[in-house]
């Protein structure tokens, strides 16, 4: 089950039965202030993304404030909850590779492009569900397809690019 909660303005998605214990995010990156993805962020969206049958699943409730101006979910939200799910399949597979951050990384990886396609509208009042696999990966990168759904259809999909971080 998915649902917002909050007072104030603050809201907090909260993805629950989706996985047993702890979310990618909460197990590899908990300290992470991102938007989308870190759950030291009081303010952020805190997607929880769990493996699941060779892909990494969530499903993402929109907040209100999202709102695209027609009702429908805002691009940019779709792109940020599309490169944050990604991350998640990405941490995973370099933790299961043994591919940890280099000196003076937070990170193994980070983002290097995100080309998204917006399909359908997306809905504003419902869950969607996340669906992200690895299609390649090595040391030095790593290329994810991603997609959000609703009702059974893609609603938006993206080709995320991550590269090793390596700290100047």
């Amino acid at each position: 089950m998915t649902e917002s909660r909050g007072t104030g303005g603050n809201w907090v998605t909260v993805s629950e039965g989706l996985g047993p214990g702890l979310s990618i995010q909460e197990r590899l990156y908990p300290a992470l202030q991102c938007f989308g993805c870190g759950h030291a962020n009081p303010k952020g969206l805190r997607l929880r993304s769990y493996p699941s049958d060779g892909a990494v699943v969530a499903r993402f409730q929109p907040w209100p404030e999202h709102d695209n101006g027609f009702g429908f979910l805002n691009g940019g939200i779709i792109s940020t909850v599309l490169d944050c799910h990604s991350a998640a399949a990405v941490m995973l597979e370099a933790e299961r590779r043994g591919w940890t951050p280099l000196a003076g990384a937070s990170l193994a990886y980070v983002t290097a492009g995100l080309d998204v396609r917006y399909l359908r509208p997306s809905p504003l009042h419902e869950a969607s569900e996340l669906r992200a696999v690895v299609a390649s990966a090595d040391d030095a990168a790593m290329t994810v397809e991603v997609e959000l759904m609703w009702d059974g259809k893609v609603r938006a999909a993206a080709t995320a690019h991550w590269k090793r971080w390596t700290p100047r």
